[in-house]
């Protein structure tokens, strides 16, 4: 198996501590450097150009979006270098933030999965073969306040096209989709292609069609209970 090399950055002892002892065990895990600020994020990557930076997204000098503009930097810098973001709300607005120059090679996932370590290194591994990871409990969180702003994108959908997208935005295949809708595999595809067409996502978008209705349903869900603001 390929090792992945992943820079860790976090400002916390125990849970950097924690965090490398967990990955110690993964055998295609290497744990090539820490960092405890952007600064030293940026130097360690610089210096050792891993396949992936598992960052905090709040840490010195500022403790605001420091793991975000990393990744915006990485983007530009180290194109090759994925970036799994790990943050304690389950804020949108970081999520968008973090796939807004595109979604290959980065995840978006709340700290307390560090507990899953196996759904962790999942993630990296997903990252590291550039794909992308939203994590599910930002999904559900979002999708349980059963609001949208007005002037929604999403009300150009028809109710079948909203459900369908629900379940796009579960994390469901559309094989999946269609076992639960009692419909043919060709039904849902011909309802996610007119959801992508609607929502005006075209073909050669920097984020993944799939992924970017994921995060128009998202973005227009409206915050509401159980998602901790911005501090």
């Amino acid at each position: 198996m390929p090792q992945i090399r992943v820079v860790l950055a976090e400002d916390g002892d125990l849970l950097r501590a924690g965090v490398l002892a967990l990955l110690d065990a993964y055998d295609d895990i290497d744990v090539v450097a820490t960092a405890t600020s952007l600064p030293e994020l940026l130097a360690a990557v610089e210096e050792h150009r891993p396949d992936v930076l598992l960052t905090d997204i709040r840490m010195p000098p500022d403790f605001t979006d420091e793991g975000i503009r990393a990744a915006g930097e990485l983007r530009r810098t180290h194109p090759d270098t994925g970036v799994v973001a790990l943050t304690q709300y389950s804020d949108v607005e970081y999520a968008l933030d973090l796939v807004r120059d595109g979604s290959d090679g980065r995840g978006y996932l709340l700290k307390e999965r560090v507990a899953d370590v196996d759904e962790l290194v999942a993630a990296l591994r997903t990252v590291a073969a550039g794909g992308s990871v939203i994590d599910q409990i930002v999904v559900d969180a979002l999708m349980a306040t059963g609001t949208r702003r007005h002037d929604s994108l999403l009300d150009r959908l028809t109710p079948r096209e909203l459900e369908v997208l629900g379940m796009v935005a579960r994390g469901m295949t559309n094989a999946a989709v269609a076992g639960e809708l009692v419909i043919t595999d060709r039904a849902v595809e011909k309802h996610i292609n007119s959801i992508l067409t609607k929502l005006d996502l075209p073909a050669d978008a920097p984020v993944h069609r799939r992924v970017a209705a994921t995060l128009v349903f998202l973005s227009e869900a409206g915050v509401g209970g159980g998602v901790a603001p911005r501090r």
